[in-house]
């Protein structure tokens, strides 16, 4: 069982950061060229979210079931194991409490520009936080 969830969590992440990178993209070019928000983008932010937080749960549950996870937490002075023990899910959950709280900002915005631009900062802050903690030696 931890095999499979093991390597849903890496297949899956690929699927996440593509979808989270065109959602960012998309919010940017959007805020630069100045064009009209659309249903098209609200479902591109929708899809994100709803795929980054599917990427949050089967990584919670690979957390507990996984010996690199909570079993691991108190070994700080290994630099790998620190990383999936601590650093890669609580940066993680931070990443995504921040795409979450942009696509809740952004229902309360009246004008496109605003739109765009609570999605690019919260959207990207959170790529980038989750870009910063992939543990790159094990997933590549």
């Amino acid at each position: 069982m931890y095999n499979f969830i093991q390597k849903f969590h890496s297949g899956w992440s690929y699927i996440a950061l593509l979808i989270l990178v065109v959602a960012v993209v998309t919010f940017l070019s959007g805020m630069f060229s100045k064009t009209e928000f659309t249903s098209g983008n609200r479902k591109i932010g929708l899809i994100a979210l709803i795929v980054i937080h599917i990427q949050l749960l089967v990584g919670l549950i690979l957390y507990f079931v996984s010996p690199l996870g909570f079993a691991s937490l108190g070994q700080m002075s290994d630099k790998a194991l620190r990383l999936t023990s601590l650093e890669h899910p609580l940066i993680n959950i931070i990443a995504i409490a921040l795409i979450t709280i942009g696509w809740t900002k952004h229902k309360k915005l009246m004008t496109s520009e605003s739109k765009f631009k609570t999605f690019s900062i919260f959207y990207g802050l959170g790529l980038l936080l989750i870009l910063s903690r992939i543990p790159w030696s094990m997933w590549l």
